[in-house]
């Protein structure tokens, strides 16, 4: 009886019980040092409130940047960076790749029987990320009290695709970044272009970006759907050219396709990869 009742809470969770008990270890294991946590996520929330200084920097000096004002970017910086604090605390580690690759330790993931992106999701979660996304919930809320907004169901249905579907969107791009790290072993720097690099662009109006920025962060690495395009539909506003606000309706389409092309990139990564004798 003893026994069974010990298994009783592994055979609840199924086929998800290794990663559950992974993932409470990882972050077990980083609330043990309580003074280097609470630095760590004193740091995590230093650097929101730097990029939310620094959006506040560029209003004091202008009222009005790319057709929205301090009001409006309020809402953009929240949204953006509600999708992408939430998917680099998930999916962020990816990136180190590299590390593993270098060090041998790949092969132990290899080794499991389970699929390698789901063991690398779990092994590393970092909950001092968790003060990034405190910043952006206080600013997507301040920016849905100030702005002069027509709340309907339509209004709630479409802020919960863009917090839903930003995360899938922000998650995507870290499997893009780690899946290149297959064949660009040294080459975080590239890949950090469209994981930070899209987090910073999908914080601005997309409307001051030159064409080809549009089209790029439009359609090829979609991060204006996390953010801009909801800002614009939820404050009834004209989008620029080639990025009309009811293309926000279309932000789960958006990471339909930033995961079609991770899974493609993860596979063949895997499929590249040789071990080094690790």
């Amino acid at each position: 009886m003893a026994e069974a009742s010990r298994s009783e809470p592994g055979a609840r969770l199924g086929r998800a019980a290794p990663y559950v008990v992974v993932a409470r270890s990882r972050l077990r294991a980083q609330r043990s040092y309580g003074t280097s946590f609470a630095f760590d996520l004193v740091g995590s929330l230093m650097v929101g409130l730097t990029e939310l200084g620094e959006v506040w920097v560029v209003f004091h000096n202008v009222t009005v940047l790319g057709g929205l004002d301090f009001s409006a970017v309020l809402l953009l910086f929240g949204l953006s960076n509600l999708g992408f604090s939430l998917g680099d605390m998930v999916f962020g580690h990816i990136d180190n790749i590299p590390g593993y690759i270098r060090t041998g330790t790949l092969e132990a993931f290899y080794l499991r029987p389970q699929p390698i992106l789901a063991q690398l999701m779990v092994s590393d979660i970092q909950l001092r990320r968790l003060s990034r996304t405190g910043v952006a919930v206080a600013a997507l809320v301040a920016g849905l009290v100030v702005n002069d907004i027509d709340w309907g169901l339509s209004t709630v249905v479409l802020l919960v695709l863009t917090a839903v579907s930003g995360v899938a969107i922000f998650g995507g791009l870290f499997v893009w970044a780690g899946a290149l790290q297959f064949r660009l072993v040294n080459g975080a720097e590239v890949t950090n272009s469209f994981t930070y690099g899209g987090s910073y662009a999908a914080s601005q109006p997309a409307s001051i970006f030159p064409t080809a920025l549009k089209v790029t962060f439009g359609y090829l690495v979609p991060v204006v759907f996390t953010a801009y395009l909801p800002t614009l539909r939820i404050l009834d506003l004209p989008g620029p050219s080639l990025l009309p606000s009811w293309l926000a309706w279309l932000t789960p389409v958006a990471a339909v396709w930033v995961w079609g092309v991770a899974v493609l990139l993860w596979r063949d990564g895997l499929r590249h990869y040789q071990s080094g004798g690790g």
